[in-house]
């Protein structure tokens, strides 16, 4: 299983060198929010994606590992890749791309969204057994430690 490149219509990644204030992703009105381990999102335990149909949503690794594994495709899943996070990195998922997460026990996640994102905005897709497995499979050749 190869880990392939990210196209850059699926993810933007930022992070900040330099010293002030220094605007990256502007997209209001947003909410935010902290998300840690929950075992439901454990890499064997994931069932499925979800998208955000009204807004793009950024992730900001604080503490611990996370992996975001993203979606290609529209109404299915047709290529599944992974994002090892890099601690205080802004990760922008962009608006309707599948996606969930996996964190470790002691991971914190920052999360920006649209204060508007709700089920009714989100759809949510079931995993095959076969993308289930794939996930898991990516888990471990990032952490090497899983499983």
């Amino acid at each position: 299983m190869k880990i392939s490149t990210i196209p850059s219509a699926l993810l933007e990644t930022h992070e900040s060198q330099g010293q002030g204030y220094q605007r990256l992703i502007n997209s209001p009105p947003w909410r935010v929010a902290l998300m840690n381990y929950t075992p439901d999102l454990l890499p064997d335990q994931i069932t499925e994606f979800q998208r955000h149909d009204e807004t793009d949503e950024v992730f900001v690794l604080l503490q611990g590992h996370c992996i975001l594994f993203l979606g290609e495709g529209g109404d299915e899943v047709t290529r599944i890749f992974a994002q090892n996070m890099l601690p205080f990195t802004l990760y922008n998922i962009k608006k309707s791309v599948w996606h969930s997460h996996t964190f470790s026990r002691d991971a914190k996640v920052l999360i920006v969204e649209n204060a508007d994102t709700s089920p009714a905005n989100s759809p949510r897709l079931q995993l095959s057994l076969e993308q289930k497995k794939e996930i898991a499979g990516l888990a471990r050749r990032l952490w090497r430690v899983y499983g």
